[in-house]
């Protein structure tokens, strides 16, 4: 029986990819990480150096515009900058969340209009889901769209939502049939310059406090018909249909955010001495590292698992997106806890890099269905 050992190792060109992101996040991002988590702004530098390499939307498919990156190189990409900065890698990942409905379902039209900017570096997307009493209840939202002529008028409020107001694209769902419940949501994508399209406040977050996270407020926005992606109806479908390939971004984001905790504390405590001797030197200390590396590994390995099976579309995709999703943004949050502890009185002051990992590690836990709800996912849909 043939051997072929390449089953389990990543290509060349995911490799140097890799090789190529990480180089870029620890010279353009990473300088600029701890300024933008305490002066809560924006990334700036990292959308620009994103943009300049083609790495803030490389999902986008070549035909319109794009680098036509596969799921595990987005994956690769959202990783290695997540390493360096959690709030940076949302570019990426919400760039893909945002215009994902528009590649499953929209009409051809709204892909030329809406891609190509996106891939240019021109505009970024953002997704608008859920609403003050419509969280892991995504199908009880309140927000309406009703025809009128060729038009279709948008009202109701959307809450969480990353970039907002920093994104020029939205794709919104609303209710357009009250009576169907979740067969009676449709998706539209709304522009920000739309007339009665409005922001809230920034929300004041626990980490990741340079993607910004404010409302949107829709208030008789009027918009094209042709706005609508996909049929009417279908909107609730497209956006569980995304959500199976995009939480394999926000686990990949987890994994990022634990390899840079991991790699801070690998190195402090072969410098830090007590007794004589690095505390690298100590069998607890060994112990927990070990532990870090192996949970990490496995929730990479789950993690690239289920971005192949974005790729091919697998019947079983829906599992292994909640399952990634939720493993590794668990392994996230105890490997960036471990490394605060690992530091001491250090780890727990932000002259030090993984307090603030620890607190961006935490949203992976919630954002993109919480990891409650993701276990219900993967009941649902045991392989």
């Amino acid at each position: 029986m043939a051997k072929d050992f390449d089953l389990y190792r990543l290509p060349e060109e995911h490799e140097m990819l890799r090789e190529s992101v990480r180089a870029l996040a620890e010279a353009k991002i990473a300088p600029f990480a701890a300024a933008v988590d305490e002066e809560g702004r924006f990334p700036q530098e990292a959308l620009d150096a994103l943009v300049a390499n083609d790495l803030h939307a490389v999902h986008v498919p070549e035909s319109y515009g794009g680098a036509g990156a596969d799921a595990l190189a987005t994956v690769i990409v959202i990783e290695e900058v997540a390493r360096a900065c959690g709030s940076s890698s949302l570019i990426p990942a919400v760039n893909k969340l945002g215009s994902l409905p528009v590649i499953l379902s929209g009409s051809e039209e709204l892909k030329k209009k809406y891609l190509g900017p996106l891939a240019k570096g021109d505009a970024m997307f953002s997704y608008c889901l859920s609403e003050p009493d419509a969280g892991s209840d995504a199908a009880g939202m309140k927000t309406r769209a009703v025809r009128d002529g060729d038009f279709w008028v948008l009202n109701g409020v959307k809450r969480w939502i990353t970039n907002a107001g920093v994104s020029e694209y939205y794709t919104v769902m609303a209710v357009t049939d009250p009576e169907k419940r979740s067969k009676g949501i449709s998706a539209f994508v709304v522009e920000k310059g739309d007339e009665g399209v409005s922001f809230g406040a920034p929300e004041k977050k626990l980490g990741i406090k340079g993607s910004p996270t404010r409302e949107v407020y829709l208030d008789n926005v009027r918009i094209p018909a042709d706005r609508m992606i996909g049929a009417e109806g279908t909107g609730f479908a497209t956006a569980m249909k995304t959500l199976d390939h995009t939480r394999i971004t926000i686990a990949a984001q987890a994994l990022g955010i634990a390899q840079g905790a991991l790699d801070y504390a690998k190195g402090y405590v072969t410098e830090r001495k007590q007794f004589g001797k690095p505390i690298a030197d100590f069998q607890g200390v060994q112990f927990m590292l070990a532990d870090m590396a192996m949970k990490l590994e496995a929730a990479r390995q789950l993690t690239y698992a289920a971005a192949a099976k974005s790729e091919r579309v697998d019947g079983d995709l829906t599992f292994f997106g909640a399952a990634a999703k939720c493993f590794a943004s668990d392994v996230a949050m105890e490997v960036t806890t471990d490394a605060v502890q690992l530091l001491g009185g250090y780890g727990y002051t932000r002259d030090y890099p993984v307090e603030r990992m620890m607190r961006d590690a935490k949203i992976t836990q919630i954002y993109e269905g919480t990891n409650q709800v993701q276990r219900i996912v993967m009941a649902r849909n045991l392989p």
